[in-house]
């Protein structure tokens, strides 16, 4: 493994721990993570100049938008799902315009983005993250070296992503280079399935608005149904779901046509 991946992973599980406790102090996070103390005070002052906490004498404490979050977004808790999401953030061109939905794993898709070392730092040609996700939104609208576009919306206080009308109309005006797209559900026959007609169909628009679309997944989702098809298979450019999945799923997926990666 890379040190920027291992760095992009302390930071995430930083944050993580963050959002639980409140504060950390440098002792706490280097005996958490297994690192020396100098390394973890170069991670808090990293976190700190992209306003992702504050820093204290000895530690540091959460901002509020990580501390407000809901805990099923604080930290995904689940070692699957972090291998994708790091995966896939791997597959974005550091320019592009790249999309995201609401969910779990797109979550954390959005903070190995935001902890890629590679980012621009110019403000002429940065990344740009056009999201439906409150969370998410509200979590790299902190990050110095990111352009965040939030779409406008109706509000699901369950998932934190805006949909009806309004949100469609704004996606039938941009332009995505790459979406990762989460899901509640996907099958070879089915494609990508949602649980909510509202969602599904602003995740529908932001499919149709993008040059590349990457479904993020881990195996519990896989040859499950859900009530609304966001996309067919043959819209799909990329599975990247964990190894655990079905083996018979995963060859039906790609005699669709679907590039499936198994991290």
């Amino acid at each position: 493994m890379t040190v920027p991946a291992d760095r992009s992973q302390r930071w995430n599980r930083l944050l993580e721990l963050l959002s639980e406790a409140g504060r950390l102090t440098v002792e706490e996070a280097a005996e958490r993570l297994s690192v020396s103390p100098a390394t973890i005070r170069r991670d808090f002052t990293s976190l700190a100049d992209q306003q992702l906490a504050t820093r204290t004498h000895g530690g540091i404490v959460a901002t509020t938008v990580a501390y407000d979050l809901p805990a099923r977004y604080r930290g995904t808790g689940d070692e699957a799902k972090q291998r994708v999401a790091e995966y896939a953030a791997a597959l974005v061109n550091p320019t592009e315009v790249v999309g995201l939905n609401g969910g779990t794993t797109t979550t954390a898709v959005a903070r190995a983005l935001a902890g890629r070392p590679d980012l621009p730092t110019s403000a002429d040609n940065p990344m740009t993250i056009v999201t439906n996700a409150l969370n998410i939104a509200g979590e790299l609208v902190l990050r110095p070296h990111l352009r965040t576009i939030c779409i406008g919306g109706q509000a699901r206080r369950e998932s934190y992503e805006l949909h009806g009308p309004m949100a469609e109309r704004a996606m039938a005006q941009l332009h995505l280079d790459t979406l990762i797209l989460g899901v509640n559900a996907i099958t070879a026959a089915g494609g990508a399935q949602g649980r909510h007609l509202d969602e599904s169909g602003i995740n529908a628009e932001m499919v149709r608005r993008a040059d590349r679309v990457i479904v993020v997944a881990t195996a519990d989702k896989l040859e499950r149904t859900a009530l609304a098809q966001i996309c067919p298979t043959e819209d799909i450019d990329i599975l990247v779901i964990d190894a655990a999945a079905d083996p018979d799923a995963i060859a039906a997926i790609r005699e669709a046509g679907v590039r499936v990666d198994l991290v």
